[in-house]
Order: structure tokens, then sequence, then C-alpha cells
């Protein structure tokens, strides 16, 4: 059927850029309920299998770029992953966990005798006191936030993989949904966990929280 010319076809909606922010897996055993923070540790040999298993779920993904923190136990998470795909990372240091400070390697009762307050409040006690001898709130995002840019201005439409850490998840999530950092404690974020964020122009809506493929496609 002829279409008339003062007539316009529908401009196709835009298409979401989707970001797919994956933890890596679990630690050696030592750091276990800890304030592991900027401390370099490695995966657990369930932490690997858990990577394993990430990598073979992704493998049904389309995924366009990878960004990865530089910590070892990111990139023992990610490399599985990078040996089955002709992908290469793009490592951005500002992605790293944030700096616990005088908290690095106490568990988390230690840190509530120690410093005074209860264990469930530590994402305020960033948020508004900062950690003694490490990083506030601002500073936590004033590091990430350019990162999170960054990755989304250069790929509209596509989709991307974030390969970091619980604490930098979190705050992206704070940035993305417009929420305080504390009000992200309300979100489980596990090891090797995915949690997928579509932006769409009049909204970022959370399609996947905390998917955990080791875990929910055991055969």
């Amino acid at each position: 059927m002829a279409i008339p010319l003062n007539s316009r076809r529908p401009t196709p909606p835009p298409t979401a850029t989707r970001l797919l922010l994956i933890r890596h897996g679990e630690v050696e055993a030592a750091y276990h309920n800890k304030f592991g923070g900027t401390i370099d540790m490695n995966l657990s040999p369930n932490g690997k299998r858990q990577a394993k298993m990430l990598a073979k779920y992704l493998r049904g993904k389309t995924i366009d770029s990878i960004y990865a923190s530089p910590m070892k136990r990111v990139q023992q998470t990610l490399a599985p992953t990078l040996k089955q795909s002709k992908l290469k990372q793009t490592i951005y240091p500002g992605l790293h966990e944030i700096d616990f400070g005088d908290w690095s390697g106490l568990g988390w009762k230690e840190v509530e005798e120690r410093f005074g307050f209860r264990s469930h409040q530590w994402l305020n006690q960033i948020q508004n006191r900062g950690v003694p001898n490490g990083e506030n709130g601002r500073a936590f995002r004033e590091r990430v936030e350019p990162c999170l840019h960054k990755i989304i201005a250069k790929h509209p439409g596509g989709n991307v993989a974030v390969f970091c850490h619980g604490g930098v998840i979190r705050m992206m999530l704070a940035i993305l949904l417009k929420l305080p950092l504390p009000k992200t404690n309300q979100f489980d974020i596990e090891y090797a966990s995915i949690t997928q964020v579509a932006l769409h122009p009049h909204m970022n809506e959370v399609e996947l929280l905390n998917f955990t493929p080791w875990r929910d496609l055991v055969a």
C-alpha cells in the first residue's frame, strides 16, 4: 500500500543500553565474613568453580564489551569468560573495591566492637562518617561514577559486562537508581552474581538482581 508523502513512519524506540554488573567469585577462606576491600586476595577453589559456571552462562549472552577491576579476585573470576570469548577486557583502576581503611581484614563482630556500630549499618557509616583511614561515601562515588558514565557513553544501545566488587555494584546501583548508598543494603549481591540494569531514555530498570548461575543453574 502506498504511503502518503506527508506521512511519516513511526520512529522506532531507542534500544536500551544494558549493564551486566558482575561480582567476583568467593574469596579464599581466610577472608570470609571480613572487610576485604583493597586487600588483593585470591579466589577460593569454590570461587574458581563459580567463575567457570558464570562463564558457561555468559556464553549464551550477547556482550559487546567487558570492563573490569584490576584486583586479583576479579581477574580470576573473569579469566574463564575471556578464554571462551573473542572479547578483550578494558581495566579501569577506579573500579577497585572500596578502601576499608582501619576495618580492613577485620570480621563484622570485630568492627562492631572496635568502632561502636551494628554491622548492618556499615553503609551508613561509609556514607555519613567514612572509614577511619579509608574512603567515605563521597570519595567512593567520585571514583566510581566517572567510570560508570564513561562506560555508558561508549556503548549506547549495547550490552556491557562490568566485572567488579560488591561495594562497587552497590554504588553503581545507587547512582543509576538515584538511591542513597545505604538503601542498597536491601539488595543482596552475592559472590559471582549478575545484576542486569537496562538504561532507557525515561528510566533505568533492574531486569535481573543477584542471579547466581552457580546455584540457580545447577544440573
